[in-house]
């Protein structure tokens, strides 16, 4: 623990995956640096989420400007050389956060992160093959923060009465990035799921945006049972239903995320787009498919996972 008053900024900007991945080490430095000031730098749609956590005495919104937007990156620059920052770590690590590394002026504050000559570098030439945990536990023993703790997301809870369901549910999750619909299992392959579902007296209900109506609402036509909160849920939602709910299946997106870290019995699937070994979601009873190719994953091929998740 460092119990030198600092100012410490935290840098994080997305996705929800990774978001919910970082929440060990967000702990891990409120702990390390118990009485220091700790702003957090994110976007607008993690703001309310953060300030939720406990864990930052700041929120910081950065708007990502584009390179056009002259008097937006004046005011990041100066953000990051008017708050005589003592340790900035980067958990983040892309081409912007590099610029705001060139951003600061001389003498630079510490910097945890993978730039060059930064005070703290990650050196690991293979952390880009590490899963985002371990990246982040290595990078942040190289700061002196030794102990990184779980995933939590305790502080994550909203009222799920209003939905009325029944004490048996399922959360099916089949939509993820429109732009990416080969991520997505499908939609047959639900359609068999939700009817097995049914079969043993357990209800499905559906998690999507407006984005994933095309397949929610295929899914909800299949029976009247079937209860469909696509738009409808918030990640607190997400989290409270997770607490409840006998198992969640779903694609690579990030409400996965959240339910493998409520604890509840989950099975990703994954097409040959993504890295589970690098970005999967992590939980104590989750079970992660990676298909080479997902159109011919069928459901007969997960059963057997499922029946071990429900029991």
């Amino acid at each position: 623990m460092n119990d030198k008053p600092t100012n410490i900024l935290v840098i994080k900007l997305s996705a929800l995956g990774d978001f919910i991945l970082s929440t060990g080490p967000f702990k891990a430095i409120r702990n390390y640096h118990k009485h220091s000031n700790i702003t957090l730098l994110t976007t607008s749609f993690f703001a309310p989420i953060a300030e939720k956590t406990g864990w930052f005495d700041n929120i910081h919104i950065d708007k990502k400007p584009k390179a056009y937007e002259f008097k937006e990156w004046l005011k990041l620059r100066k953000f990051f050389n008017g708050n005589n920052w003592s340790r900035i770590y980067d958990l983040q690590h892309n081409d912007r956060t590099s610029i705001y590394y060139r951003f600061l002026s001389k003498p630079k504050p510490e910097w945890s992160g993978i730039e060059k000559n930064c005070s703290h570098k990650h050196n690991n030439p293979d952390r880009d093959m590490l899963h985002t945990i371990e990246r982040q536990i290595e990078q942040l023993e190289i700061a002196g923060i030794t102990n990184v703790p779980d995933t939590d997301i305790s502080w994550l809870k909203e009222n799920i009465e209003v939905f009325n369901l029944p004490e048996n549910f399922s959360l099916i999750v089949p939509g993820g990035a429109f732009h990416r619909k080969n991520k997505r299992w499908p939609e047959q392959e639900y359609i068999k799921l939700v009817k097995y579902l049914l079969e043993k007296n357990i209800t499905p209900v559906l998690i999507g945006t407006n984005s994933e109506q095309d397949i929610t609402t295929k899914l909800s036509n299949v029976s009247s049972k079937i209860i469909n909160l696509t738009n409808k849920t918030s990640i607190g939602h997400i989290a409270s239903l997770g607490r409840k709910a006998k198992l969640s299946v779903g694609n690579d997106t990030g409400p996965m995320h959240i339910l493998s870290a409520t604890g509840c019995p989950s099975l990703v699937i994954f097409s040959e787009e993504s890295r589970p070994s690098e970005t999967a979601p992590r939980g104590k009873l989750t079970e992660i498919i990676k298909s080479k190719d997902i159109k011919k994953l069928f459901f007969e091929n997960v059963l057997g996972k499922i029946e071990k998740l429900l029991e």
